[in-house]
This record gives structure tokens, sequence and C-alpha cells, in this order.
């Protein structure tokens, strides 16, 4: 550790504690530093069970998918409650272990879309399961909700801004303000069950690249 002092400093927003080495003015830094340690430790014990907390996690391998929200709510989704060329069908993660499904986040719902596996690109068909794809449910752009169909074109369609994404070619930006593509969650079939390969392809919500 550098023998200059560190800083410290704890707020609602932030919390950051760091350890003094002693000099002269020993007594007051290490007075200081307790008393902002003290003041740090709740912080520290609330960000650490959100950490622990299995419903904020991202998807993993292995997780099912149960409907995210009207009558079947917490069902799991099977590859018949997806019609063939779309629309989407939401829903979010669920560890089939613990039964903790991955709602504590907006970040985690997901959209499974159902394709002719020869419509779909190469390396798209690589993370689909029987033509089934899945992706973010979240708008690159502004972080609304992938929720709607543009019949047409087949395409997955932002309401809040009029970003179109094409399930076919890895939710490709095919129009609108969206920066980049879709994550894409690989798939895999467990018997007969739609199971998640892995884990999200980039990084989920409004970022840059």
């Amino acid at each position: 550790m550098s023998r200059a002092r560190r800083t410290l400093r704890c707020d609602t927003s932030e919390c950051v504690c760091a350890l003094f080495r002693p000099g002269p003015q020993a007594r007051r830094t290490v007075l200081k530093a307790a008393l902002g340690l003290g003041l740090c430790l709740p912080f520290l014990d609330v960000f650490s069970a959100r950490a622990e907390d299995a419903s904020m996690a991202r998807p993993h391998e292995g997780d099912q998918f149960v409907f995210s929200s009207g009558d079947r709510e917490g069902q799991i989704i099977t590859p018949n409650d997806l019609q063939m060329g779309g629309p989407q069908q939401l829903g979010y993660p669920m560890d089939p272990g613990t039964k903790v499904v991955r709602k504590g986040s907006a970040l985690n719902e997901v959209l499974l879309v159902r394709l002719d596996p020869a419509d779909l690109t190469e390396e798209t068909r690589a993370h689909a399961a029987e033509g089934i794809v899945a992706y973010s449910a979240v708008c690159t752009h502004q972080q609304c909700s992938v929720s709607m169909w543009q019949a047409q074109a087949k395409n997955l369609f932002c309401s809040c801004h009029a970003s179109q994404f094409d399930p076919r070619d890895r939710a490709r930006v095919v129009d609108g303000p969206a920066p980049r593509r879709l994550p894409m969650l690989p798939l895999k079939m467990v018997d007969g069950v739609l199971t998640a390969a892995g884990e999200f392809t980039g990084r989920v919500g409004a970022h840059e690249p």
C-alpha cells in the first residue's frame, strides 16, 4: 500500500472505505477511519445482499423460462406456446432446481421467437434450439421493452422509438435509433424443455458496444 493517505467517503449512493497508514496525525486519522467504516457497513450489507439475490442474477446455463406476465405468469414456456413465424413471447429465466425466477431485475427479461431454422443465419442457428431463438427483451436504445412485432417484415419492434431488430440475424438493427443488436441468449432443448445453453452474448440494456 502507498504511504500516501487514501480517501474515505461514505454516503447513501456510494461507499468507499479505506485504511490509513500511521503518520503525524495518526490518532485523528484512525478515528475518522473507524467512524467512516461504521457508517459504511450498513450499505455494504445492502450491496452484499443484492449480490447474493438469485432473482437478480443474469440467466445461467440450465435455466428454463416462464411467462413474465398474464394469466400464465410463472408457468413454464414450452415450444408449443410459441407460434411459428412470430410474434415473440416474453419471459423470465428460472432456476429449475430452486424454482427461483430471475425477475428481480427488468434486465433479465427475455423474448423467445420460433422461426423456420432455414430462415436463420448460420451464426444465429448455432445458438438456436429447433428454430427457437432468445434475445434480451430490453432495447439497446433507452431500455424500453421490445414487446411488439412487425408482422410484415417479421421483425422485433420497440414501440418507444420504433427501433426494429431482425431475429433471423442475431437481432440486427434494421431501423430506428438503437445503436446495437439485442444480446442473444443461446438455447438448447433438454427433454423437450427450452433451456439456456449459456449467458447473454453481450451487455444487456442501453450501453455502448
